[in-house]
């Protein structure tokens, strides 16, 4: 069993923008496949910049605020309660669009290639 509380978590930055702030609950290596667990926080006008990875899916849950998933360049609302699944080999970027700050719960899973 494991045991996390966000409120005794350390902010690391997320590595594809080191100005957005996360706290990992889960690491690599914790669970068979996951690859990490963890809560994001965008500010207004964040970008996290686009990406894909080749080996993981990664599912991203809005917990708070607004923005925009691109996806292979076509455009996806993030909304409170919005859940988004990416593909391996997904071109993927996150934008805070909104007025106030996008939280994300997030978690990558490890493909057998």
């Amino acid at each position: 069993m494991i045991t996390t509380s966000l409120n005794n978590l350390p902010e690391d930055s997320v590595s594809h923008n080191p100005e957005i702030k996360k706290k990992v609950m889960l690491r690599f290596g914790d669970l068979p496949h996951l690859t990490n667990f963890s809560q994001a926080r965008f500010a207004v006008g964040q970008t996290a910049s686009a990406h894909a990875h080749q080996d993981m899916c990664e599912v991203f849950f809005v917990q708070a605020g607004e923005g925009v998933i691109r996806i292979d360049n076509q455009e996806y609302p993030l909304l409170p309660g919005n859940c988004v699944a990416i593909e391996p080999g997904e071109v993927h970027e996150v934008i805070n669009s909104g007025s106030t700050e996008l939280v994300l719960i997030y978690f990558g899973l490890q493909i057998n290639s």
